[in-house]
């Protein structure tokens, strides 16, 4: 791998879980607040392609408004979780902006946009959907799990100049949620046929599980990243 990390600051600490062939594809995973790239990489290898590159960055530490200004890992500050609540767009847009540079990082160095899926979960979730709805370079697809879109109200006209109306999104959402309960990501669901292709998202909900994960929930998000980022 030729390129210097340096240069991208969440790529510096990143957990990368590299490939064991030939990478020809690569996924950008976003934990969540309060969290590291660590658990997800653990998580990512258990599903992992051979052929693919799974990235995980740490979010810096900055303070959250919404756990009383404790400084924590974060994307961006958090006021609130209702579609309601203020939020930090300036925040957003630069981490967006970061996220983005590290796609930039991986098609310079060979692995084109077509190829690069971004994906989250919960905090890590909802930036994922905003970087790739105002992303200008087609990406391979989007994995959303427990979460929300960002500045909600600024689309679809902040999606006018995204290379993704047509990139297929795979939506998960725990029913018994308490954190960002399961109608906030059917409302979101409803947000994104609005802006992309609704034939390409898929919304589905698993009874029971709180705000996290599940096998069933892994097994279909393996079987989305197969489906598009198939070995070449």
């Amino acid at each position: 791998m030729c390129g210097n990390n340096m240069s991208v600051p969440l790529l510096a600490e990143a957990v990368t879980v590299s490939a064991t062939e030939k990478e020809t594809a690569a996924v950008i995973f976003l934990h969540g607040l309060g969290d590291s790239g660590h658990g997800w990489a653990d998580t990512l290898a258990a599903i992992r392609l051979p052929h693919v590159k799974y990235i995980c960055p740490h979010a810096p530490r900055i303070p959250v408004t919404l756990n009383m200004k404790m400084t924590m890992p974060s994307w961006f500050d958090l006021m609130g979780l209702s579609p309601d609540s203020p939020e930090d767009e300036a925040g957003i847009k630069k981490a967006s902006e970061n996220i983005k540079a590290i796609i930039d990082h991986e098609t310079k160095n060979g692995i084109p946009a077509n190829r690069i899926m971004i994906g989250g979960f919960s905090q890590g979730g909802a930036l994922s959907l905003y970087t790739a709805l105002t992303c200008q370079q087609q990406l391979a697809g989007v994995v959303a799990l427990s979460c929300w879109l960002p500045l909600h109200k600024t689309f679809p006209q902040a999606a006018s100049g995204s290379g993704n109306k047509n990139t297929p999104i795979l939506q998960c959402h725990g029913e018994m949620d308490p954190m960002i309960p399961v109608q906030f990501g059917a409302l979101t669901f409803e947000k994104l046929k609005s802006i992309v292709n609704h034939d390409k998202i898929s919304f589905k909900t698993y009874p029971g599980l709180l705000h996290s994960s599940c096998p069933q929930e892994m097994a279909a998000v393996k079987e989305f990243i197969e489906k598009q980022l198939p070995r070449i």
